[in-house]
């Protein structure tokens, strides 16, 4: 059980039907999947939340070539309605740390706008930490996005065939918990001189990671979900 002094982030990442073609907002677009990992004190607690939407319209090509989600995957899964307490619950009161945090929050806000009761914007159920603002700090002029930071961080993401949600909320937290962790040139690699790290140069503490496992439901999900990927590419080839 947490206490009142712990501070309790919630990693988050979505998938869509689409956007627009700035790549920002989404007229029309809804989520299909919501993945969630929760960290306490600067620890991965092993929670998570993890969901696949019926979102009640068809996705984009371009978006199914980026996510691997098909409509025919999402056909028996929830809609957003049913699934909405418990997605609010999990994040309620949590420091949300979202890369690209406008475009999450504009599709989350939308959806909870289509809600029949009412309910709150995300800024009031949560506060928002954006790691892509974070990185134009830390790293001006360069490449941003998670497999650009991920490879700067050393962080091995050869298992990212396709974007999910739930894998890309886990590569964020380790991505965020390494930039966050001290100043922005961490000390990466062995130090040459023999000494202990400085302050200004803090050891990543790579132990205090914790593993994520999928659980049984989801690895079964997942079979389903790269069978229909791979009869949509027989029937399409």
């Amino acid at each position: 059980m947490n206490t009142s002094k712990d501070i309790r982030q919630v990693v988050l990442d979505t998938e869509t039907t689409g956007m627009n073609k700035d790549g920002t907002l989404y007229l029309g677009h809804r989520i299909i999947e919501i993945g969630c990992v929760e960290v306490i004190n600067r620890r991965l607690t092993g929670r998570h939340f993890h969901v696949y939407i019926n979102p009640g319209q068809p996705s984009d090509p371009e978006a199914i070539a980026v996510h691997g989600i098909t409509d025919e995957f999402l056909q028996d899964k929830p809609t957003f309605d049913q699934i909405a307490d418990e997605f609010i619950e999990f994040i309620r009161g949590a420091d949300l740390v979202i890369h690209n945090a406008p475009f999450d929050v504009g599709f989350m806000d939308q959806e909870f706008r289509f809600l029949n009761k009412k309910t709150q914007p995300t800024e009031e159920i949560s506060t928002v930490t954006d790691t892509l603002e974070m990185a134009k700090k830390m790293f001006p002029g360069k490449r941003n996005n998670l497999d650009a930071l991920s490879d700067r961080f050393g962080i091995n993401t050869e298992h990212r065939v396709l974007h999910g949600a739930l894998l890309d909320a886990e590569i964020l937290a380790d991505v965020y918990l390494l930039m966050s962790g001290g100043q922005a040139k961490l000390n990466l690699t062995s130090n040459e001189s023999g000494q202990e790290p400085t302050e200004r140069q803090p050891r990543t503490q790579m132990s205090a990671l914790t593993v994520i496992r999928a659980t049984e439901a989801e690895e079964i999900a997942h079979s389903e979900r790269l069978k229909l990927i791979k009869d949509n590419l027989w029937h399409s080839s």
